[in-house]
């Protein structure tokens, strides 16, 4: 066996667990749904095949257009809003005082939270008789309100709930950029009488506008995946004012016994991803700053 040889099965005995775990995992599941997209099965008899009779069963319900609508106001306002505060927390973070690192920890905190025990603790808070939030509101002479029992609000509830479980992860990517900016760029724009909204707007936010785009897209993807909050807090309620499109997926493959449907209902869940981040590639990727690349 020559070097060359040894290094390379060296090489794949490594990337083995990856490579396992993306068949096992990943292809061969997402391989077995789309096969299953075409079948009528309740996962208690023989399947048989119904070709597009799924596709046409999930475009002529009312509760995938309730879902497809409630995930796409939730992504957008959560994903804008998350994008602004994730960014100003990072602004805020990447100062040099005294203990930074401890203002650091609690900001980030949320995002180790399980999602089920955040849940949990965030239906307790918003409960509308003894949630600490409307005891909070009644201390101070307000009336309580029906966060998760009002159509009208239980969305936005759930909104604010994931802000403050997921602007962690998105700062601390935007602080890793913000601190790979070269100081030089400060000191060039201070020579020519810059303050800091004009260093902000034309050094800071070019220079990390590649990740400001990749928080945007994970935003994107994430926002329609959403699930937990749906499913531990609300339900999908009041009046499927928060059913989510997996808790949709979910729903119809677990609850219905209809896995053709849901098999279904990812794929058109995965084209839709698709075709956004697509669009967002071809109209936001040129405004994009790329560090020119010297010889």
């Amino acid at each position: 066996m020559t070097n060359a040889t040894r290094q390379a099965l060296v090489g794949y005995i490594f990337i083995s667990p990856f490579i396992l775990g993306f068949l096992l995992w990943q292809f061969i599941p997402m391989v077995t749904s789309a096969w299953m997209a075409f079948q009528d099965w309740n996962m208690i008899s023989a399947p048989h095949f119904v070709f597009l009779d799924n596709f046409s069963t999930i475009f002529h319900d009312e509760l995938f257009w309730q879902s497809l609508k409630v995930t796409a106001v939730y992504s957008l306002i959560s994903v804008p809003i998350g994008l602004v505060l994730s960014f100003c927390a990072a602004l805020l973070l990447n100062t040099k005082v005294s203990g930074i690192g401890i203002f650091r920890t609690f900001y980030y905190l949320p995002v180790v939270v399980p999602s089920v025990a955040g849940a949990l603790l965030w239906a307790w808070m918003l409960n509308t008789e003894f949630g600490l939030v409307n005891l909070v509101l009644r201390s101070v002479g307000l009336p309580k309100v029906h966060w998760l029992i009002d159509p009208n609000l239980a969305l936005l509830s759930l909104i604010m709930v994931s802000l403050w479980s997921s602007i962690g992860g998105a700062m601390v990517i935007f602080l890793a950029g913000l601190q790979g900016v070269d100081n030089m760029y400060y000191e060039a724009a201070e020579m020519d009488g810059a303050g800091y909204w004009a260093k902000l707007w034309y050094v800071t936010i070019p220079l990390v506008s590649p990740v400001i785009f990749f928080n945007l897209i994970m935003g994107i993807i994430g926002s329609f995946q959403v699930f937990s909050a749906g499913y531990l807090i609300t339900g999908g309620g009041p009046n499927n004012a928060t059913l989510f499109y997996v808790l949709h997926i979910y729903r119809v493959g677990f609850m219905y016994l209809k896995m053709g449907q849901a098999s279904a209902l990812a794929w058109v869940l995965f084209v839709i991803v698709m075709s956004l981040v697509a669009l967002i590639f071809r109209y936001f990727s040129r405004s994009v700053y790329h560090e020119a690349k010297t010889a």
